[in-house]
Protein backbone atom coordinates (compact mmCIF):
# COMPACT_ATOMS: atom_id res chain seq x y z
CA UNK A 1 0.00 0.00 0.00
CA UNK A 2 2.86 2.40 0.80
CA UNK A 3 4.33 1.65 -2.64
CA UNK A 4 0.97 2.56 -4.21
CA UNK A 5 0.95 5.94 -2.46
CA UNK A 6 4.54 6.61 -3.56
CA UNK A 7 3.59 5.86 -7.18
CA UNK A 8 0.73 8.34 -6.95
CA UNK A 9 3.04 10.99 -5.47
CA UNK A 10 5.61 10.41 -8.22
CA UNK A 11 2.93 10.75 -10.90
CA UNK A 12 1.75 13.96 -9.27
CA UNK A 13 5.28 15.37 -9.30
CA UNK A 14 5.62 14.64 -13.01
CA UNK A 15 2.28 16.28 -13.74
CA UNK A 16 3.18 19.39 -11.77
CA UNK A 17 6.64 19.60 -13.34
CA UNK A 18 5.04 19.82 -16.74
CA UNK A 19 2.59 22.49 -15.69
CA UNK A 20 4.42 25.79 -16.00
CA UNK A 21 1.38 27.99 -15.44
CA UNK A 22 0.60 28.82 -11.83
CA UNK A 23 -2.99 29.06 -10.66
CA UNK A 24 -3.54 29.92 -7.00
CA UNK A 25 -5.68 27.31 -5.22
CA UNK A 26 -9.28 28.19 -4.50
CA UNK A 27 -9.71 28.20 -0.73
CA UNK A 28 -12.98 27.86 1.18
CA UNK A 29 -13.21 28.68 4.85
CA UNK A 30 -15.79 27.87 7.54
CA UNK A 31 -16.09 27.08 11.23
CA UNK A 32 -16.83 23.53 12.30
CA UNK A 33 -19.46 23.01 14.98
CA UNK A 34 -16.66 21.91 17.31
CA UNK A 35 -15.30 25.46 17.20
CA UNK A 36 -12.33 24.75 14.91
CA UNK A 37 -11.69 26.88 11.84
CA UNK A 38 -11.53 24.92 8.60
CA UNK A 39 -9.73 25.79 5.36
CA UNK A 40 -10.39 23.60 2.33
CA UNK A 41 -8.95 23.54 -1.18
CA UNK A 42 -10.25 20.97 -3.64
CA UNK A 43 -7.56 19.42 -5.84
CA UNK A 44 -8.78 16.68 -8.14
CA UNK A 45 -5.58 15.88 -10.03
CA UNK A 46 -4.90 12.76 -7.97
CA UNK A 47 -6.92 10.56 -5.58
CA UNK A 48 -5.21 11.74 -2.40
CA UNK A 49 -5.67 14.22 0.42
CA UNK A 50 -3.39 16.12 2.79
CA UNK A 51 -4.76 17.15 6.17
CA UNK A 52 -3.01 19.49 8.59
CA UNK A 53 -4.33 20.37 12.06
CA UNK A 54 -2.53 23.29 13.66
CA UNK A 55 -2.80 24.34 17.30
CA UNK A 56 -1.67 27.52 19.01
CA UNK A 57 0.48 25.29 21.17
CA UNK A 58 4.08 26.10 20.32
CA UNK A 59 6.94 26.67 22.72
CA UNK A 60 5.79 30.26 23.32
CA UNK A 61 3.10 28.61 25.48
CA UNK A 62 5.62 26.73 27.68
CA UNK A 63 5.50 29.18 30.56
CA UNK A 64 8.35 28.31 32.92
CA UNK A 65 8.33 24.67 31.78
CA UNK A 66 10.58 25.12 28.73
CA UNK A 67 10.38 22.20 26.33
CA UNK A 68 6.86 21.22 27.37
CA UNK A 69 5.15 22.03 24.06
CA UNK A 70 7.73 20.19 21.97
CA UNK A 71 7.64 17.10 24.16
CA UNK A 72 3.83 17.06 24.15
CA UNK A 73 3.73 17.16 20.36
CA UNK A 74 6.40 14.47 20.07
CA UNK A 75 4.44 12.14 22.35
CA UNK A 76 1.13 12.40 20.50
CA UNK A 77 1.74 9.46 18.16
CA UNK A 78 3.38 7.16 20.73
CA UNK A 79 0.12 5.45 21.65
CA UNK A 80 -3.56 5.66 22.43
CA UNK A 81 -5.78 3.95 24.95
CA UNK A 82 -5.68 0.71 22.92
CA UNK A 83 -2.61 1.05 20.68
CA UNK A 84 1.09 1.41 21.43
CA UNK A 85 3.46 3.31 19.14
CA UNK A 86 4.21 0.26 16.97
CA UNK A 87 0.51 -0.51 16.52
CA UNK A 88 -0.21 3.12 15.55
CA UNK A 89 2.56 3.04 12.95
CA UNK A 90 1.33 -0.32 11.63
CA UNK A 91 -2.22 0.99 11.28
CA UNK A 92 -1.06 3.86 9.08
CA UNK A 93 1.38 1.71 7.14
CA UNK A 94 -1.27 -0.91 6.41
CA UNK A 95 -3.23 1.62 4.33
CA UNK A 96 -0.22 3.51 2.99
CA UNK A 97 -1.03 6.64 4.99
CA UNK A 98 1.58 9.02 6.35
CA UNK A 99 1.16 10.69 9.75
CA UNK A 100 3.40 13.25 11.40
CA UNK A 101 3.69 15.66 14.31
CA UNK A 102 5.78 18.78 14.88
CA UNK A 103 6.14 22.03 16.77
CA UNK A 104 7.74 25.47 16.56
CA UNK A 105 7.69 28.64 18.64
CA UNK A 106 4.18 29.69 17.61
CA UNK A 107 2.45 26.42 16.81
CA UNK A 108 2.22 22.64 16.99
CA UNK A 109 0.68 20.44 14.31
CA UNK A 110 -0.33 16.98 13.17
CA UNK A 111 -0.40 15.93 9.53
CA UNK A 112 -2.08 13.13 7.61
CA UNK A 113 -1.63 12.12 3.98
CA UNK A 114 -3.83 9.41 2.51
CA UNK A 115 -5.35 8.11 -0.67
CA UNK A 116 -9.03 9.07 -0.93
CA UNK A 117 -10.35 5.57 -1.57
CA UNK A 118 -13.21 5.42 1.00
CA UNK A 119 -11.98 2.33 2.85
CA UNK A 120 -8.38 3.57 2.97
CA UNK A 121 -9.23 7.09 4.04
CA UNK A 122 -11.74 5.95 6.64
CA UNK A 123 -9.16 3.67 8.25
CA UNK A 124 -6.50 6.37 8.24
CA UNK A 125 -8.93 8.88 9.75
CA UNK A 126 -9.95 6.48 12.50
CA UNK A 127 -6.33 6.04 13.55
CA UNK A 128 -5.55 9.77 13.26
CA UNK A 129 -8.63 10.58 15.33
CA UNK A 130 -7.60 8.11 18.02
CA UNK A 131 -4.09 9.58 18.17
CA UNK A 132 -5.33 13.17 18.32
CA UNK A 133 -8.26 12.74 20.69
CA UNK A 134 -7.14 9.82 22.88
CA UNK A 135 -3.36 10.05 23.36
CA UNK A 136 -2.16 7.75 26.12
CA UNK A 137 0.99 9.65 27.17
CA UNK A 138 2.22 6.46 28.83
CA UNK A 139 4.81 6.98 31.55
CA UNK A 140 7.32 4.73 29.81
CA UNK A 141 6.95 6.63 26.51
CA UNK A 142 7.19 9.95 28.34
CA UNK A 143 10.36 8.97 30.14
CA UNK A 144 11.98 7.57 26.98
CA UNK A 145 11.29 10.73 24.99
CA UNK A 146 12.31 12.98 27.86
CA UNK A 147 15.66 11.20 28.12
CA UNK A 148 16.05 11.40 24.34
CA UNK A 149 15.37 15.14 24.50
CA UNK A 150 17.92 15.58 27.29
CA UNK A 151 20.52 13.69 25.27
CA UNK A 152 19.85 15.93 22.27
CA UNK A 153 20.17 19.06 24.42
CA UNK A 154 23.51 17.84 25.80
CA UNK A 155 24.79 17.23 22.29
CA UNK A 156 23.79 20.76 21.32
CA UNK A 157 26.28 22.03 23.89
CA UNK A 158 29.00 20.66 21.60
CA UNK A 159 27.79 22.68 18.59
CA UNK A 160 29.09 26.27 18.36
CA UNK A 161 26.37 27.09 15.83
CA UNK A 162 23.60 25.97 18.16
CA UNK A 163 25.21 27.69 21.13
CA UNK A 164 25.40 30.92 19.16
CA UNK A 165 21.84 30.82 17.89
CA UNK A 166 20.47 30.13 21.37
CA UNK A 167 22.49 33.00 22.80
CA UNK A 168 21.27 35.30 20.02
CA UNK A 169 17.61 34.60 20.80
CA UNK A 170 18.27 35.13 24.52
CA UNK A 171 20.00 38.46 23.87
CA UNK A 172 17.27 39.58 21.48
CA UNK A 173 14.17 38.51 23.41
CA UNK A 174 15.20 38.66 27.06
CA UNK A 175 12.29 37.42 29.18
CA UNK A 176 9.88 37.05 26.23
CA UNK A 177 8.67 33.48 25.43
CA UNK A 178 10.50 33.56 22.07
CA UNK A 179 13.83 33.70 23.91
CA UNK A 180 13.84 30.00 24.75
CA UNK A 181 14.68 27.25 22.24
CA UNK A 182 11.75 25.16 21.06
CA UNK A 183 13.19 22.01 22.59
CA UNK A 184 13.65 23.61 25.99
CA UNK A 185 16.64 23.62 28.33
CA UNK A 186 18.38 20.91 30.30
CA UNK A 187 17.31 22.26 33.69
CA UNK A 188 13.64 22.61 32.70
CA UNK A 189 13.24 19.38 30.71
CA UNK A 190 14.76 17.45 33.62
CA UNK A 191 11.87 18.62 35.80
CA UNK A 192 9.01 17.89 33.38
CA UNK A 193 6.48 15.25 34.42
CA UNK A 194 3.84 13.23 32.62
CA UNK A 195 1.23 15.29 34.46
CA UNK A 196 2.68 18.44 32.88
CA UNK A 197 2.16 16.86 29.43
CA UNK A 198 -1.43 15.88 30.17
CA UNK A 199 -2.27 19.34 31.53
CA UNK A 200 -0.71 21.10 28.53
CA UNK A 201 -2.55 18.83 26.10
CA UNK A 202 -5.92 19.37 27.79
CA UNK A 203 -5.50 23.14 27.75
CA UNK A 204 -4.10 23.65 24.25
CA UNK A 205 -5.19 20.71 22.08
CA UNK A 206 -8.78 21.87 21.91
CA UNK A 207 -11.07 22.67 19.00
CA UNK A 208 -11.28 26.43 19.51
CA UNK A 209 -7.48 26.57 19.53
CA UNK A 210 -7.19 24.71 16.21
CA UNK A 211 -7.33 25.26 12.49
CA UNK A 212 -7.85 22.33 10.11
CA UNK A 213 -6.50 22.48 6.58
CA UNK A 214 -7.61 20.00 3.89
CA UNK A 215 -6.16 19.89 0.38
CA UNK A 216 -7.12 17.09 -1.95
CA UNK A 217 -9.57 15.13 -4.05
CA UNK A 218 -12.67 15.62 -1.91
CA UNK A 219 -15.93 17.51 -2.23
CA UNK A 220 -16.87 20.23 0.25
CA UNK A 221 -19.41 17.89 1.82
CA UNK A 222 -16.83 15.14 2.21
CA UNK A 223 -14.37 17.61 3.71
CA UNK A 224 -16.96 18.60 6.30
CA UNK A 225 -17.48 14.93 7.16
CA UNK A 226 -13.73 14.42 7.45
CA UNK A 227 -13.38 17.26 9.97
CA UNK A 228 -16.31 15.98 12.01
CA UNK A 229 -14.81 12.49 12.13
CA UNK A 230 -11.31 13.69 12.92
CA UNK A 231 -12.28 16.05 15.74
CA UNK A 232 -15.14 14.07 17.26
CA UNK A 233 -14.68 14.04 21.02
CA UNK A 234 -11.98 16.72 21.07
CA UNK A 235 -12.68 19.22 23.85
CA UNK A 236 -14.05 22.55 22.70
CA UNK A 237 -11.87 24.57 25.06
CA UNK A 238 -10.78 28.13 24.36
CA UNK A 239 -8.38 29.78 21.97
CA UNK A 240 -5.05 30.82 23.45
CA UNK A 241 -4.71 34.52 24.17
CA UNK A 242 -2.45 36.83 22.19
CA UNK A 243 1.24 36.81 23.06
CA UNK A 244 2.76 39.95 24.49
CA UNK A 245 5.00 41.96 22.18
CA UNK A 246 8.75 41.62 22.74
CA UNK A 247 10.38 44.85 23.90
CA UNK A 248 13.35 46.34 22.09
CA UNK A 249 15.84 47.99 24.47
CA UNK A 250 17.56 49.72 21.49
CA UNK A 251 20.98 48.81 22.89
CA UNK A 252 23.66 47.21 20.79
CA UNK A 253 25.37 44.20 22.33
CA UNK A 254 28.34 42.11 21.17
CA UNK A 255 29.17 38.94 23.06
CA UNK A 256 32.16 36.71 22.27
CA UNK A 257 31.87 33.17 23.59
CA UNK A 258 35.00 31.07 23.64
CA UNK A 259 34.71 27.62 22.08
CA UNK A 260 37.49 25.25 20.92
CA UNK A 261 36.54 25.26 17.24
CA UNK A 262 38.46 26.04 14.06
CA UNK A 263 35.83 28.55 12.97
CA UNK A 264 33.84 31.33 14.60
CA UNK A 265 30.07 31.35 14.18
CA UNK A 266 28.54 34.82 14.01
CA UNK A 267 24.88 35.76 14.52
CA UNK A 268 23.74 39.38 14.45
CA UNK A 269 20.40 41.11 14.14
CA UNK A 270 17.37 42.70 15.73
CA UNK A 271 13.63 42.39 16.12
CA UNK A 272 12.20 42.00 12.63
CA UNK A 273 8.63 41.58 11.46
CA UNK A 274 5.24 40.12 12.30
CA UNK A 275 3.20 38.04 9.88
CA UNK A 276 0.70 40.92 9.62
CA UNK A 277 3.44 43.50 9.20
CA UNK A 278 2.56 46.45 6.94
CA UNK A 279 6.17 46.44 5.68
CA UNK A 280 6.22 42.69 5.05
CA UNK A 281 6.69 42.71 1.28
CA UNK A 282 9.23 45.55 1.31
CA UNK A 283 11.27 43.71 3.94
CA UNK A 284 10.88 40.36 2.18
CA UNK A 285 11.93 41.57 -1.27
CA UNK A 286 14.66 43.78 0.18
CA UNK A 287 16.17 40.95 2.15
CA UNK A 288 16.09 38.73 -0.91
CA UNK A 289 18.54 41.20 -2.43
CA UNK A 290 20.53 41.75 0.75
CA UNK A 291 21.12 38.22 1.97
CA UNK A 292 18.25 35.89 1.21
CA UNK A 293 18.98 34.78 -2.33
CA UNK A 294 22.01 32.58 -1.81
CA UNK A 295 25.05 33.09 -3.98
CA UNK A 296 23.70 36.19 -5.75
CA UNK A 297 22.92 38.23 -2.62
CA UNK A 298 24.88 41.34 -1.67
CA UNK A 299 26.12 39.78 1.56
CA UNK A 300 27.46 36.74 -0.27
CA UNK A 301 29.09 38.94 -2.89
CA UNK A 302 30.88 41.05 -0.29
CA UNK A 303 31.79 38.32 2.22
CA UNK A 304 32.46 35.35 -0.04
CA UNK A 305 33.04 36.40 -3.62
CA UNK A 306 35.13 39.52 -3.06
CA UNK A 307 37.00 38.53 0.10
CA UNK A 308 36.70 34.78 0.56
CA UNK A 309 35.86 35.18 4.24
CA UNK A 310 33.13 32.54 4.42
CA UNK A 311 31.57 29.84 2.30
CA UNK A 312 28.07 30.89 3.28
CA UNK A 313 26.74 34.20 4.57
CA UNK A 314 23.08 35.15 4.78
CA UNK A 315 20.32 37.24 6.28
CA UNK A 316 16.61 36.61 6.78
CA UNK A 317 13.43 37.84 8.40
CA UNK A 318 11.41 35.19 10.24
CA UNK A 319 7.94 36.69 10.81
CA UNK A 320 5.89 35.20 13.63
CA UNK A 321 2.76 36.06 15.61
CA UNK A 322 4.78 38.76 17.32
CA UNK A 323 8.03 40.29 16.05
CA UNK A 324 10.23 37.50 14.75
CA UNK A 325 13.96 38.05 14.31
CA UNK A 326 15.95 39.67 11.55
CA UNK A 327 19.18 37.70 11.61
CA UNK A 328 22.44 37.73 9.69
CA UNK A 329 24.94 34.92 10.00
CA UNK A 330 28.14 33.32 8.79
CA UNK A 331 31.01 31.16 9.95
CA UNK A 332 34.62 31.95 9.23
CA UNK A 333 38.16 31.21 10.35
CA UNK A 334 38.84 32.42 13.88
CA UNK A 335 41.51 34.87 12.75
CA UNK A 336 39.08 36.43 10.24
CA UNK A 337 36.10 36.76 12.58
CA UNK A 338 36.34 40.49 13.24
CA UNK A 339 37.00 41.28 9.60
CA UNK A 340 34.05 39.16 8.43
CA UNK A 341 31.75 40.73 10.98
CA UNK A 342 32.80 44.23 9.93
CA UNK A 343 32.08 43.42 6.27
CA UNK A 344 28.68 42.00 7.24
CA UNK A 345 27.79 45.13 9.20
CA UNK A 346 29.08 47.50 6.52
CA UNK A 347 27.05 45.69 3.86
CA UNK A 348 23.75 45.92 5.72
CA UNK A 349 24.45 49.51 6.76
CA UNK A 350 25.08 50.52 3.15
CA UNK A 351 21.92 48.76 2.02
CA UNK A 352 19.86 50.53 4.68
CA UNK A 353 21.22 53.87 3.54
CA UNK A 354 21.12 53.37 -0.23
CA UNK A 355 18.55 50.64 -0.83
CA UNK A 356 18.70 48.45 -3.95
CA UNK A 357 19.29 49.53 -7.51
CA UNK A 358 16.48 49.14 -10.02
CA UNK A 359 18.43 46.33 -11.66
CA UNK A 360 18.78 44.46 -8.37
CA UNK A 361 15.10 44.98 -7.59
CA UNK A 362 13.94 43.70 -10.97
CA UNK A 363 16.16 40.62 -10.73
CA UNK A 364 14.84 39.84 -7.24
CA UNK A 365 11.20 40.28 -8.26
CA UNK A 366 11.67 38.01 -11.27
CA UNK A 367 13.44 35.41 -9.15
CA UNK A 368 10.77 35.40 -6.43
CA UNK A 369 7.75 35.36 -8.72
CA UNK A 370 9.34 33.00 -11.22
CA UNK A 371 10.00 30.39 -8.54
CA UNK A 372 6.77 30.86 -6.60
CA UNK A 373 4.91 28.06 -8.40
CA UNK A 374 7.57 25.56 -7.30
CA UNK A 375 6.71 26.34 -3.69
CA UNK A 376 3.18 25.12 -4.38
CA UNK A 377 3.87 22.13 -6.61
CA UNK A 378 2.29 19.52 -4.33
CA UNK A 379 -0.79 19.21 -2.15
CA UNK A 380 1.48 18.99 0.88
CA UNK A 381 3.20 22.29 0.11
CA UNK A 382 -0.15 23.95 -0.57
CA UNK A 383 -1.47 22.63 2.75
CA UNK A 384 1.57 24.03 4.55
CA UNK A 385 1.05 27.46 3.02
CA UNK A 386 -2.67 27.48 3.75
CA UNK A 387 -1.97 26.38 7.33
CA UNK A 388 0.37 29.34 7.71
CA UNK A 389 -2.30 31.65 6.29
CA UNK A 390 -4.96 30.15 8.54
CA UNK A 391 -2.91 30.24 11.73
CA UNK A 392 -1.89 33.87 11.24
CA UNK A 393 -5.31 34.86 9.88
CA UNK A 394 -3.98 36.13 6.56
CA UNK A 395 -6.49 36.90 3.79
CA UNK A 396 -7.77 34.03 1.64
CA UNK A 397 -6.34 35.66 -1.48
CA UNK A 398 -2.80 35.76 -0.02
CA UNK A 399 -1.42 33.24 -2.51
CA UNK A 400 -3.36 34.72 -5.41
CA UNK A 401 -2.05 38.23 -4.79
CA UNK A 402 1.45 37.31 -3.60
CA UNK A 403 3.25 37.85 -6.92
CA UNK A 404 1.45 41.12 -7.64
CA UNK A 405 2.45 42.47 -4.24
CA UNK A 406 6.06 41.44 -4.82
CA UNK A 407 6.04 43.22 -8.20
CA UNK A 408 4.51 46.35 -6.65
CA UNK A 409 7.44 46.88 -4.27
CA UNK A 410 9.63 49.84 -5.20
CA UNK A 411 13.29 50.49 -4.46
CA UNK A 412 12.40 53.63 -2.49
CA UNK A 413 9.85 51.70 -0.38
CA UNK A 414 12.51 49.11 0.47
CA UNK A 415 14.97 51.80 1.50
CA UNK A 416 12.30 53.49 3.60
CA UNK A 417 11.25 50.27 5.36
CA UNK A 418 14.82 49.15 6.11
CA UNK A 419 15.84 52.59 7.36
CA UNK A 420 12.86 52.70 9.74
CA UNK A 421 13.15 49.14 10.99
CA UNK A 422 16.88 48.35 11.29
CA UNK A 423 19.65 50.17 13.11
CA UNK A 424 22.94 48.23 13.00
CA UNK A 425 24.35 50.04 16.04
CA UNK A 426 21.51 48.45 18.04
CA UNK A 427 22.04 44.90 16.76
CA UNK A 428 22.56 42.00 19.14
CA UNK A 429 25.67 40.09 18.05
CA UNK A 430 26.96 36.72 19.23
CA UNK A 431 30.34 35.31 18.16
CA UNK A 432 31.20 31.75 19.17
CA UNK A 433 34.66 30.36 18.45
CA UNK A 434 38.31 30.43 19.41
CA UNK A 435 38.91 34.03 18.32
CA UNK A 436 40.66 36.60 20.47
Amino acid sequence: MAIQLKKVITLFALIMWGNLLFAAPNIEQWSDRSGAKVYFSQANSLPMVDVRVVFDAGSARDGDKKGLAALTAALLDTGTGELDASAVAERFESVGAQFGVGSARDMAWVTLRSLTDPDILDSALQTAHDVLVNPAFNQADFERDRQRTLLGLKRQEESPGTIGKKAFFEALYGSHPYASPVGGRLDTVEKLTREDIVTFYRQHYVAKNAVVVIVGDLSRAHAEELVAQLLQGLSEGEAAGALVEPQDDHKGVTVKKQFPSAQTHIFSGALGAKRHDPDYFELYVGNHILGGSGLVSLITEEVREKRGLAYSAYSYFSPMAQFGPFMMGLQTRNDQADQAFNVLTETVSRFIKEGPTEKQLKAAQNNITGGFALRLDSNRKIAEYIAMMAFYDLPLDYLETFSDKVKAVSASAIRDAFSRRLRPDEFKTIMVGNSQ
